[in-house]
């Protein structure tokens, strides 16, 4: 029996969702252990770790969405 569409689609935020959390997560405690060892406690490494795990999580989202308009080779029926 195939998938449904939705349960694809569904499938693919959930994914998305969850690796998006993970990534802010780790930027956020990257950015606590810089912040208590190298920049005196500082707020900025927290944030610029949260960020950099939500650019990132995105771009992943992104490129995840966008899978089924790509053109790859391997799959490629011209030769």
């Amino acid at each position: 029996m195939a998938t449904r569409s939705e349960d694809q689609l569904g499938i693919k935020w959930d994914k998305c969702v969850a690796d998006t959390l993970l990534k802010m997560g780790g930027g956020l405690a990257v950015g606590a252990v810089f912040s208590l060892m190298f920049f005196k406690r500082r707020a900025w490494p927290m944030t610029f770790g949260l960020g950099s795990g939500l650019g990132m999580g995105y771009s992943n989202c992104q490129h995840s969405f966008d899978e089924p308009y790509l053109v790859r080779a391997d799959r490629s029926s011209h030769y």
